[in-house]
């Protein structure tokens, strides 16, 4: 999951934002710090999205200018069970029925900050109906 950003040179410091995520905003000294700070920007914004039960909004095409932003592998499964969720109309507790565990569980599945086991949420999506894909590409 990739979203493109805009990057803005403001009085010594770099600020982006993201078209596709309003919101959100983050700034850094220099370019590389701003796109590393953007991460947890549109984390935070899309961690914000799922508490308000709001849809995630699809990453548009990177236009002339913009770059690219990749979330982390687990946070795009993370992202993924909770659009699985959405789409088989679940609540947090139906899922917890699911998978026989306690509501901070699935709460922590649903964390984007939170390191949970990619295999646990692999484990959710199986049981809503869905399978992670994962591909390897050259730099």
């Amino acid at each position: 999951m990739k979203y493109p950003v805009k990057l803005t040179r403001v009085e010594g410091a770099v600020m982006v934002t993201c078209p596709d995520l309003p919101e959100c905003s983050s700034v850094g000294d220099t370019e590389e710090e701003a796109l590393r700070e953007a991460v947890d920007g549109i984390e935070t914004t899309l961690q914000l999205y799922m508490q308000d039960r709001r849809p995630i909004p699809v990453p548009s095409e990177r236009k002339r200018g913009q770059r690219l932003v990749s979330l982390p592998p687990l946070a795009v499964a993370k992202i993924g069970l909770y659009q699985a969720m959405q789409a088989k109309g679940l609540r947090k507790a139906d899922l917890a029925r699911l998978l026989d565990v306690h509501l901070p569980q699935v709460d922590r599945l649903l964390d984007l900050r939170h390191s949970s086991k990619l295999e646990q949420v692999e484990a959710a999506l199986n049981a809503v109906g869905y399978r992670i894909e994962l591909a390897v590409l050259a730099a």
